[in-house]
Parts: C-alpha cells; structure tokens; sequence
C-alpha cells in the first residue's frame, strides 16, 4: 500500500484537553503495528448528537449506534481502525456485544451510552480476544494527535480541528478529528469523526446542529461517488464549561458557537479531501444560477464525480468541454444559452459558447495550481452550492489495488 503523503498534508494542530473528556489509545495487533484502538471516557457523561451513513449495508457499530442515539447520553466511546465490522453476520453482533460489556465494566455506564465505531476491511470478523485484551489491559493515556493515528487507515496525514467560541459570556471550546482517504462521498464518506466540547448543549440542539451543517461540509465532498457502509460522524457535550445549557438552536448566545462548529466542521470535511487517496489537484466547484440549492448540488456533485473531468484536472488540461458536459449529465434544469464557465478567474464559456476573452495559456496556468477552482452559472435561478473534491491519478488505482495486502 502507497505511503505517499498528500501534498495537501498539514502539521496537526494543538488541541488542550477537553473538561470532562478522557482520551486513551491501545495497540490491538488485529492488523496494524499502529495503535488501532481509540477509546474515551466521559467522567461525567456526555450529551451527544450525530451522523450516521446512509449506505443500505452498515457495519454493525452504525447499527447499535443508531438504536442508541435517541437516548443521546454518552459515557464511552470505543474506536477500532484495520477491520469494519461490516457483513460478519452473527460474529459482527458479538463483537458489539463484548464491547460493550467492556465499556461497561471500565466506566460502570449504562449500554445505551457506549458508542461504537470502526473501519477498514469489509467482511472479515473482528478479532475480539485482541480487542478485547487491549481495551483491558492496553490502553493508555493519549491526546487527540494520537487518537487520531489510531482511527486512521490509509489516511495519510493526522487530521485535527480546534476552535474557541462563546456562549453568551462563557468561553467553550471544540475539538475535532477526523478519519478518511477513500470510498468518500456525499451521505458521508468512509469517514469517521468526533467532536468534543465543554460547552453545556442538550442533545436536541446537538442534533439540530448535526443536521443543519451536513449539507454544506460532510455531504459537499467526494473522492470518488463512494460511500461507505461504516460512517459515523458524532459530537460530545460534556457541560464542563458552566455555561447554562442551550436548549434552543435560536438562542442569541449561542449563534457564535453555531457559526464556529459549522467552521469546524467544514475545515475538517475539508481536510478528509485533501488526503483523498491518490490526490495531487484539491478541487472547489461553485455552482449558481441553478433552480434551488439541491439542483445546485446534484450539478456540482456531477462535475466533482465525472472521471472525465477528474483526469483532466490531473492532467492539467483545462478541457472545459468535459465540464459542461458533466452540467448536463446532471439531469438538472439549465439553460445552455444563458451558461458560464470559469476556470479560476478566466471565463472559458459565455451564454453557452466559447468566450471571447479566453486565454489558453492563462487557463492551462490555473490547472497547473495545486488548488483549483471551477464555477458555473447555468442560468435558471437563484440556487447555489459548493463541492470538494480531487483528481483521478494513478495513485488512486494503486492505493485501493493494493488495499487489503
């Protein structure tokens, strides 16, 4: 399996501890010689909100996670990375079960507030004496640098977001990390994600946040149409910061943490793309004029998942043709002769043709950038929607060629 960093790699931010979370690590050897185990503890419970993937054949975490998640209380979180627990049948179910009856005896919560995770190779069973031995004997204090490299798989770089808000006159703090290289796609990704703060939050309002921010970061990213049948992307409010709790999403005092969770959670979407298996060109794709939001997306969607254009941003060459044909794959509502293309600031197609001003050499000198940007106007209405992705390269066909030896 290729090693090769993303080019798009970043030093690991530094992220304090969070009150009222306690974060340990543990090498199983199930696969890796990594740690491979994640497991927190909240000392005094946590309120929790969360996405899960809609793919129709979730991992057995995805499944106890979403039967308990209505509760929305946490005391432990339990993280395995090297294998999925994804269609294992009966084995897959006992693997819950055991880790849960663990988590249990290391926090004396209840089962409902355990919450499972894991990713990597489908279809082939945990190893539970393994887990179970490090989760018992193992584990050791950690930070979140060292959480992350224990969920990671083929990522190549660690992934991590912190942030400071306030609520009203009490400041609060978000962390954030983050697991996902490939099977990314919109509906998640293969992707696992947890935020933790002290700020005071019912789950309601949790959820309420999870909900309204997925749209424009986690649902606005693809590596490869992909999704996975793992994804979990969960917050945890642990209230250790004194702030009264917010009950409603509307709060006046709370509209600066809404507007820095959603600037977290956007970095850390952002971050998943930037280590897409294989990348060398990080995409952004605009698209306006569309008739609603949802129209906006399922056009940039299809750009961002065309092979054709894909090759052609790795390939440096500024085939605009293959965009607009990507537009009207889309199935949405366009007008071709009101359309316009851009390539960065060069305008490549105006009201549907070839734009006067177009300049070859100003447009092959953008898609030699590292960081490309695509807009479209495609002349219908109001809608607007942005989308991330990368380009196709070798490295992706290596990479996921490879991934199970």
């Amino acid at each position: 399996m290729s090693n090769k960093i993303s080019p798009f790699a970043i030093k690991f931010p530094q992220i304090p501890a969070i009150a009222g979370v306690e974060l340990f690590t543990a090498h199983s050897g199930m696969r890796y010689s990594k740690h491979d185990i994640f497991f927190a503890k909240f000392t005094d419970g946590a309120n929790v909100g969360g996405l899960l993937t809609s793919n129709t054949m979730p991992g057995e975490p995805v499944i106890w996670c979403r039967e308990i998640l209505p509760h929305g209380k946490a005391k432990a979180l339990v993280v395995n990375s090297g294998y999925s627990n994804v269609l294992t049948g009966e084995a897959g179910k006992t693997t819950i079960k055991k880790t849960v009856q663990k988590a249990i005896e290391l926090t004396g919560c209840k089962a409902d507030e355990v919450y499972i995770a894991s990713t990597g190779i489908i279809g082939q069973p945990v190893n539970d004496d393994l887990l179970i031995e490090a989760l018992d004997k193992k584990l050791g204090k950690a930070g979140f640098e060292q959480a992350t490299i224990a969920i990671n798989t083929t990522d190549t770089f660690s992934k991590g977001v912190f942030v400071e808000a306030k609520i009203g006159g009490t400041k609060v703090s978000i962390a954030g990390i983050i697991k996902g290289s490939g099977m990314i796609a919109p509906d998640m990704a293969t992707m696992l994600g947890f935020l933790f703060t002290d700020a005071a939050i019912s789950s309601k309002v949790l959820q309420q946040l999870m909900a309204e921010i997925v749209d424009k970061t986690y649902h606005a990213i693809t590596v490869d149409s992909d999704t996975s049948t793992s994804d979990a992307v969960l917050a945890f409010a642990t209230g250790k910061a004194g702030n009264n709790e917010i009950t409603d999403i509307n709060a006046p005092e709370f509209q600066d943490f809404r507007a820095k969770f959603l600037e977290a959670n956007l970095e850390l979407a952002k971050l998943v793309v930037k280590d897409g298996e294989g990348a060398t060109k990080f995409v952004t794709i605009e698209i306006t004029g569309a008739e609603n939001d949802k129209a906006a997306k399922n056009i940039g969607l299809s750009i961002a998942n065309s092979p054709l254009v894909k090759t052609a941003i790795a390939g440096q060459d500024p085939n605009w043709g293959r965009i607009a044909g990507a537009i009207g794959k889309a199935g949405e509502k366009v007008n071709k002769d009101k359309t316009n293309i851009w390539l960065g600031v060069n305008q490549v197609c105006k009201n549907g043709a070839l734009s006067a001003d177009y300049n070859e050499a100003a447009c092959q000198e953008h898609m030699k950038q590292p960081n490309i940007i695509i807009k479209a106007e495609v002349g219908i209405a109001n809608g607007k929607s942005t989308v991330y992705t990368i380009d196709l390269t070798h490295g992706y066909i290596e990479i996921n060629a490879d991934y199970r030896s």
